[in-house]
Order: C-alpha cells, then structure tokens, then sequence
C-alpha cells in the first residue's frame, strides 16, 4: 500500500556533522552532508553541504564547500560554489574565491578574492544575442 522505496529524498537530507569547542582535529574532513565547527582544524575540508564556522571555531588549511557562513577563524583557501557569509566577527586571511559574498560590518576580511563569472556569462549570452 504505502511503498518505501518510492521516496526519492536523500537520506543524509537535514543532517548535520558537528564538532565541538575543545577539539582540534589534524587531517583531512570530507563531508557528504552540512557542517558544525566549533572546534579547531589544522588541514583541508571538502563538503557538498554548508560549512559552518562558529565563534570558537578555527580553521587553518583549505575549504571547498557549496554554501559557508564563517563566524570564527579562517587561514588558508577557501573556495565556495555558492553563497559565502561572512559575520561580524570572523576573521578571514588568505584566498577567497566565491560566487556570492555577504560581509557583516565588524568582519575582518584579510584576503584576495575572486568572484565566480556566472554573471558575465549571462552577459555575453545576452550580447551574443543582440549582435
């Protein structure tokens, strides 16, 4: 009558990783789904999902992720696909490259960045169009 397997959703939709103040983790982290840091990581962090950095998290080494908001500590490369948002009290250095950047006033933002060009692709589109 109700068939399970009918259900298309992932089952690691809504989950989340999280690692907590007090812990500081050496190594790589790659993660299918969203996550938490509100502890300390020296080496590099892959995720498909969002990566959150709290206020006491701290990240030494890079980021690739699809959506990030960074309230803690950051030092190395971050790439994201996406949306990155930076709040007032992260503290960024290094390489930044994104497709959307948020920066909350108090941010300390020491980094290069560069944007993604989805935008000037649209445009050439568009001016391809009309020649």
């Amino acid at each position: 009558m109700f068939d399970k397997k009918a259900q298309k959703s992932s089952p690691d939709l809504g989950k989340t990783n999280r690692v907590v103040e007090g812990t500081l983790i050496k190594g790589e982290i790659v993660s299918k789904t969203d996550f938490r840091l509100d502890g300390e990581l020296q080496g590099n962090f892959f995720s498909e999902g969002k990566v959150v950095i709290g206020p006491s998290g701290k990240i030494v080494g890079d980021i690739k992720c699809k959506n990030a908001d960074i309230e803690g500590k950051f030092d190395g490369k971050l790439e994201v696909e996406e949306l990155l948002s930076l709040k007032s009290g992260a503290n960024i250095v290094g390489e930044v490259i994104t497709g959307k950047l948020a920066v909350e006033p108090g941010a300390d933002f020491r980094a290069t960045c560069s944007m993604r060009n989805e935008v000037k692709q649209i445009s050439k589109v568009r001016d391809q169009k009309a020649g």
